[in-house]
């Protein structure tokens, strides 16, 4: 199989798909436009409801980045993305170095899911925090959704998992691939899996970062495991000396920030951090929520809380945690489609939310049931697609799988990894420690990706690495940690 750079340009695609991909050069770039590099894109019409072949049509925005060897592997690297509601391409551009010692003998390929980036993007001008904010009744949150209904460029109801696995396979077989690697991270991983379960002779590999287990609906345990990842923050630092000392009761000192929050905003003179222009910002306890919860998803800037928090509390300087709640905010604002978000969380998770969560647990964590009945808000408006009836089932694969778990994820912990594992007969689930959501920004596990895609055997696999990585020092002040 030739790589795609020495591919003809215009290939016919599956009868599935019924359309054409022509590929030709292009530069494609994170969603700031900040990072740019050399591809070869194109598009892919297919049509929006698959049982309509001949009814309306979209398109489905591919970029691929041909395998820098002469003579490529014949199996590509298809690259999934996060969200739900996140574009590919947009996502993985400042990422692929990660990809390195893949992308030397195979060519990595991405697809804007259907609803996202250049496929169609379903968006509207609801706030991507909109179901998430006790500021928003669930009247208010139902109008919302009614009026963005109204706006978006598609039939919401063909934008599920489900559906996007079909365009997935209708664009390898357009490039003219046999069989596939894949990698998925966050909600792509349910994507990856569902696609492995469906076209399980076209999965070379699987590799799934930061793991959804299919048969769980997410949005109700997120305050949950939430909330776990702060107590670990809270426990780690309290075990750090020097943590400790500059922070001390730093549980405390947060309920004391919630408290003071619950009772009304706080007023700051702020510069945008986007902007620079000073402005009046009414500091939140959203803000709280919104910076507590963000940045606990990496390790990195996990490492800052304990600061913001013991700023609050100490010396009532809120400034700093509603920055990083306002730049938070902008990156999800440009990052998540929310009619493609919706679409999947209502088709797909909605449905089973009743039981999946006891309300006095959501009671006891910082984000509280808010979520949960917020998307139970829009959800009760927002239509139900088309769902695969074995799609919340267990997998049972025989695909070789590699699954990475971050130890303090606040969103998938290892425990999900674990019980995605299960359905692979041929597998290895590692827990890399100290590290939140998303694992291939260290180096250890960039080799672990190559060589894995490399054998496609986990047994082969020299996980020695891992044991040395550890989570970033925390911040004891806004200089940095200690030196």
């Amino acid at each position: 199989m030739r790589s795609v750079l020495a591919a003809a340009l215009v290939l016919m695609a599956s009868p599935a798909s019924a359309g054409k991909l022509e590929l030709a050069a292009c530069r494609i770039s994170d969603m700031r436009g900040l990072v740019s590099i050399a591809a070869r894109c194109g598009k892919l019409a297919v049509p929006e409801d698959p049982d309509a072949p001949d009814g309306r049509r979209i398109e489905l925005a591919v970029a691929v980045v041909p395998a820098t060897a002469t003579r490529a592997k014949p199996d590509p690297l298809f690259l999934l993305a996060g969200g739900p509601g996140q574009g590919a391409i947009e996502a993985f551009v400042p990422a692929l170095d990660a990809f390195a010692g893949i992308h030397r003998e195979r060519d990595l390929v991405m697809v804007d899911q259907r609803g996202t980036g250049g496929s169609n993007r379903l968006d509207c001008d609801m706030p991507d925090d909109a179901a998430e904010s006790d500021e928003i009744a669930p009247a208010e949150l139902k109008k919302l959704a009614t009026e963005c209904l109204a706006k978006l460029p598609g039939r919401p109801q063909f934008y599920t998992s489900s559906i996007a696995v079909r365009d997935l396979d209708a664009v390898r077989s357009a490039l003219g691939y046999e069989r596939i690697n894949l990698f998925g991270g966050s909600y792509g991983t349910r994507v990856a899996q569902h696609y492995a379960r469906r076209y399980p002779e076209r999965t070379r590999t699987i590799t799934i970062d930061s793991v959804v287990p299919p048969q769980l609906p997410l949005a109700p345990l997120i305050a949950i495991e939430s909330q776990h990842a702060l107590d670990r923050v809270f426990a780690r630092c309290a075990a750090d000396p020097e943590c400790n000392a500059r922070f001390p009761a730093l549980a405390g000192q947060f309920a004391r920030v919630d408290a003071r929050l619950r009772r009304g905003p706080v007023a700051v003179s702020l510069p945008d951090p986007v902007t620079g222009e000073i402005g009046r910002v009414e500091v939140t306890r959203n803000h709280l929520v919104t910076t507590t919860r963000m940045l606990s998803y990496s390790a990195r800037t996990a490492s800052l809380l304990p600061l913001l928090i013991h700023e609050a509390a100490t010396l009532g300087n809120y400034g700093p945690l509603a920055a990083q709640a306002l730049m938070a905010g902008e990156d999800l604002e440009h990052m998540i489609a929310m009619g493609m978000h919706n679409s999947v969380v209502c088709s797909e998770d909605a449905p089973r939310f009743a039981g999946a969560v006891d309300r006095s647990a959501l009671e006891k964590t910082y984000i509280g049931p808010v979520m949960l009945d917020g998307m139970t808000a829009i959800c009760a408006v927002w239509p139900h697609g088309a769902v695969d009836a074995d799609f919340h089932e267990p997998l049972h694969s025989t695909v070789p799988a590699l699954l990475l778990s971050g130890e303090f994820d606040p969103a998938t912990p290892p425990d999900y990894g674990a019980a995605a594992a299960a359905g692979f007969e041929h597998h290895l689930h590692i827990v890399i420690p100290g590290q939140g959501h998303g694992q291939t920004g260290l180096p250890c596990v960039q080799r672990l990706l190559r060589d894995f895609v490399e054998s496609a055997d986990v047994r082969k696999l020299d996980t020695a690495c891992v044991g040395d990585i550890r989570p970033a020092p925390f911040f004891l002040s806004f200089s940095g940690s200690a030196p």
